[in-house]
Order: C-alpha cells, then sequence, then structure tokens
C-alpha cells in the first residue's frame, strides 16, 4: 500500500510578493541606515567599474578627459544617493552641478542618470509642485550638451523627448506609490478609530450594565431589608403582649427573606460567566400583576396603604416594571422615612395607548430624605421613566399638608 502523501497547496505569487514586501519594509523602519548604505555603495560600484573600465569611452563626447576628472565625476553622481531619503532635494541641488560639468566636458557619464531616483523621491515625499523646478534643473545639461555638442550628440527632438519622458516616469512612479501609501495610512487610521470607538462603545455598554444592575440591587434589597426592618420591630414589640403577632412577624420576615434571596438568585445567576456550569433559571421581571403581594408586603410591615386604580393595565412589560418599581420606592421610602402611624395612597390612572399616571402620597414627617437626594432611588426612579420619554416629580407635600408625594406620567406609546 503506498503511503498517502499531502501536498501542500502552492501559494499564490501575489500573497508571497506581498509578504515579503512586508518584511523588507518593516526591516527598512528599523535599520534605515542599512539599506541606504548599500543601495547607495552598488550605485557607487557601478560607477566606479565604468570609469575603471572604461565603459565610459563608448558613449562619451571626448574620451580623452582625464580619469581623474572622471573618477570624481563617477562618485560626485553617486554618492549623493546617500541622502535620497532624508535630503532629496539637497542631494539633486549637490549633483546639479557636477552633471553640468558632466555635460559641458563630453564625458556623458552614464551614472548622471541617478539624478532620476532623485526626481522620484522628490515626487514621492516633498510637494508635487517642486517636480517644476525639478524637471528644469534635471534638463538643463541636456540643454548644455546640445548647444556644445550640437548634432554630434543627436537631435534636439530626440535629447529633450527622451529626458523629459524619463523625468515623467520617474515621477509618475514617486507619484503613484505615494498616494498608495497615503490610502494605506487613510485605511489604518480608520480601522484604529473604529477599534477605539468599538472600545468606547464596550465600555459604554459595560458602564450602563452595571449601572442596571445596581439598580436592580437596590430595588431588591432596599425595599426588602425595609419591610423585615419593619417586620422586626413590630414582632419585637408585640413579643411581651401578643406572642402570636410575634410570631406572624417573624413568618413574615421569613417569607420576605426568601423572596428577595430567590430573586437575589437569580440575577447573580444570569451573571454568572461560566459557559459549563449550568444555565441560569431565568424568571419573569415583577409585573402590575404582583403589586397586590407588594402591598400585602407592605401593609405586613405595620404601613396602611390605600390604593385607587382607574381603568385597565394594557401595558408592555417594560412599562409594567417602570410603574412597579416607582411604586416599590416609593412605599420603601415611606417603610425608612414616614415614621409611626404614617399611612400610604396609591393612585393609578390607565388611558388608551400605553399611557399611565402614578400619584404614591405619605402621612410621614415630610422633609429631604436621604434615600431619595444622596442614594440610588430617585436617579433610579428617573433612569426607568426617562426610557419611556414620560416625568416623574418627588418631593414634599405642599404645606399645610404632611409627608412626600411621588407622581409619575408616561405618555402614549408612539406607534410602531
Amino acid at each position: 500500500m503506498e503511503p498517502v502523501t499531502q501536498e501542500r497547496a502552492a501559494e499564490p505569487l501575489t500573497e508571497y510578493v506581498q509578504r515579503v514586501s512586508r518584511r523588507m519594509r518593516a526591516f527598512d523602519r528599523r535599520h534605515p541606515l542599512v539599506w541606504d548604505v548599500h543601495f547607495t555603495g552598488f550605485w557607487v560600484l557601478a560607477a566606479l567599474i565604468d570609469c575603471v573600465g572604461g565603459g565610459w569611452r563608448n558613449v562619451a563626447h571626448d574620451p580623452g578627459l582625464p580619469g581623474g576628472l572622471v573618477l570624481a565625476l563617477s562618485i560626485a553622481l553617486s554618492a549623493p544617493l546617500f541622502w535620497r531619503r532624508s535630503h532629496p532635494r539637497a542631494a539633486l541641488l549637490v549633483i546639479a552641478p557636477v552633471a553640468l560639468v558632466n555635460a559641458w566636458t563630453g564625458a556623458a557619464l552614464q551614472a548622471a542618470l541617478l539624478q532620476l531616483v532623485l526626481v522620484h523621491h522628490i515626487a514621492l515625499r516633498l510637494p508635487l509642485r517642486n517636480l517644476w523646478w525639478t524637471a528644469a534643473l534635471v534638463t538643463a545639461p541636456t540643454c548644455v550638451t546640445m548647444v556644445r555638442y550640437g548634432e554630434a550628440a543627436g537631435t534636439w527632438n530626440q535629447q529633450l523627448g527622451s529626458q523629459l519622458l524619463s523625468i515623467g516616469v520617474a515621477a509618475l512612479i514617486g507619484v503613484t506609490v505615494r498616494s498608495r501609501r497615503n490610502y494605506t495610512d487613510a485605511l489604518e487610521d480608520r480601522a484604529r478609530r473604529l477599534e477605539i470607538e468599538r472600545d468606547q462603545q464596550a465600555q459604554l455598554a459595560a458602564a450602563a450594565e452595571r449601572a442596571r444592575i445596581a439598580r436592580e440591587m437596590h430595588d431588591i434589597i432596599g425595599h426588602n431589608l425595609s419591610v423585615i426592618t419593619g417586620l422586626a420591630d413590630g414582632g419585637r414589640y408585640a413579643a411581651t403582649k401578643s406572642p402570636e403577632r410575634a410570631a406572624q412577624a417573624l413568618e413574615a420576615i421569613g417569607s420576605t427573606s426568601r423572596q428577595a434571596l430567590g430573586e437575589l438568585r437569580r440575577l447573580l445567576d444570569v451573571l454568572r460567566d461560566e459557559e459549563d456550569g449550568p444555565q441560569a433559571e431565568l424568571a419573569p421581571q415583577p409585573a402590575l400583576t404582583d403589586l397586590d403581594q407588594l402591598i400585602d408586603g407592605v401593609r405586613k410591615a405595620g404601613l396602611r396603604v390605600r390604593t385607587t386604580v382607574q381603568g385597565k393595565a394594557l401595558l408592555p412589560q417594560g412599562r409594567q416594571l417602570t410603574v412597579y418599581r416607582v411604586i416599590q420606592e416609593a412605599l420603601t421610602n415611606t417603610l425608612k422615612h414616614a415614621g409611626p402611624d404614617a399611612t400610604a395612597d396609591i393612585s393609578l390612572s390607565y388611558a388608551g395607548n400605553g399611557a399611565v399616571t402614578l400619584t404614591v402620597t405619605d402621612t410621614g414627617h415630610g422633609g429631604p430624605l436621604p434615600a431619595l437626594s444622596d442614594g440610588r432611588g430617585l436617579p433610579g426612579m428617573r433612569e426607568r421613566t426617562s426610557l419611556y420619554g414620560g416625568t416623574l416629580e418627588a418631593g414634599p407635600r405642599p404645606h399645610p399638608e404632611r409627608g412626600w408625594r411621588v407622581h409619575l406620567h408616561l405618555p402614549e406609546e408612539p406607534p410602531q
């Protein structure tokens, strides 16, 4: 049986070239001197080979020039390439007079074509308006050659056309590479900004979720602990006179505690991050159908509550939860701050299309309430109300009445 061999799929040529190009650019960014030295050294060596080998005489207009002059011209035309990236304009200004001497003496060294490399870098790195004087400066040696040697150097059309075409190609390549780099930089900048925006959105969502959790915890713990406190105080006073009432208070404390623990457990189970753990047993949020249970618990804690309802509660779950939590918070603050012998009055009025008006008043001491002014009570109620474009008013009842008043109004639901 022949062994099964897996052949690796050949990579596309463009992908390979791009990967190598990225690595080379990354290395060049880290070590720019290495590439500058090698690039310049290559062209200096090529110019010296042309000079020492005598190849320059094949195209020279005056082959009898001294070797020292040709050597100096070769080095002067190639060595400034070392500054082609950092100072391309200065490098071209250094080469320009050497190129004029090269044309005037008739050496016609091929190293003069290295000016096109500087034209490329000027188009790549400097404002494009520099191309006008650059083209004139690079074309000047050709004009000098035509004036000094005439038809022996070729026709005007051939010489100027070839030179201008070379300059145009070098500049066009530089502009193309520059446009490509600008486009790539713009894409990278946009990607960075999108990443920052994504992180900010995640932070805002996390902050909103923390606020929602804190609001739910406040509503659950604050209300149930207030009821338990009221029941405990009542049971303590009834223990000596009516043991049966004390036993009823203890039973109510137990049921209220179990209810609070159950709500907290469901809330904390939803927040668990364990993927393999047991799924949280979800339960619906409180609704207006749970108001009777809420009011009964408050009454057991010693607060007399009277309710008045007009209309039928045909509200979505979110609006029902908002009304429920406002009533819960208002009764909780009444238990905490109204004092003994206080009463509460709840007035609910339902209209069509989801509009609802709620008024909760009590006959307590009045005055500023810490739970509303400094805690999470009033801000939580306002946040819930603002979700549906409603209004919430909370404050002492006008003189001579005593106690507090909480007024909620949710407008009609917008048409879908």
